[in-house]
């Protein structure tokens, strides 16, 4: 399989014709070869237009949903990021060449493992990688400009928005509405006033974790 010709193609057939035109991101989904992340039975999928189960009730998004949300998050190379949910550090990749800075938290032991021997292999100087608790992100390193979280989430808990910077720090995520439906957002905090913006559908399994509603817009 020629993944380097499947890329293209996904730019063109996925990407591009649902108005991602940020030529940043255009370009590093055409450099960062990510079946190098996914297991050999699972490479063959790695730019196919569908969801990419990793273990259990997590894994992948489609590729065009990842690129939404980073479009959305108008990350700049002055941006703190912290990413909940790193799987196997592809999404943490891309982020990384984006931003200034990013923490990465992941809690299942198999991935936190392949996480960081992936991102290793390329020798990045601003990426933190951290075992913990997804439902608490990391306060150690906050405020953090972005809160990048690409999974469907049933709500947003205090504990996690309370991590954004006040001026304009931005929570994207893909919120849980209905079984397999969710609808891709983003949370701007303004000191602590908060603005929520829906903005694309979305059909996944897949959900970061479930707990009580403790925070209702």
């Amino acid at each position: 399989m020629n993944f380097q010709i499947s890329r293209n193609l996904m730019i063109e057939n996925q990407l591009r014709p649902n108005k991602i035109n940020d030529s940043r991101i255009i370009s590093i989904f055409q450099e960062i070869e990510k079946e190098s992340f996914l297991e050999n039975d699972l490479r063959g999928l790695a730019y196919s237009d569908v969801d990419i189960n990793l273990t259990d009730n997590r894994g992948y998004l489609k590729n065009l949903h990842i690129a939404q949300l980073i479009q959305y998050s108008n990350i700049t190379k002055n941006d703190k990021v912290l990413h909940i949910g790193g799987l196997t550090g592809y999404v943490t990749l891309i982020l990384s060449k984006l931003s200034k800075d990013v923490v990465v938290i992941e809690d299942d032991e198999n991935l936190f493992q392949q996480l960081k021997e992936n991102l290793s292999k390329f020798n990045l100087k601003n990426v933190k990688s951290i075992k913990n608790d997804l439902k608490l992100g990391y306060k150690e390193y906050a405020p953090y400009d972005i809160i990048f979280i690409d999974c469907l989430l049933n709500n947003f808990s205090d504990n996690i928005l309370e991590q954004l910077n006040l001026n304009n720090g931005r929570l994207v995520a893909i919120e849980k509405i209905d079984s397999d439906l969710g609808k891709g957002i983003c949370i701007t905090k303004d000191k602590n006033n908060y603005k929520k913006e829906k903005l694309f559908d979305s059909f996944s399994k897949f959900t970061l974790y479930h707990n009580k509603k403790d925070f209702i817009f």
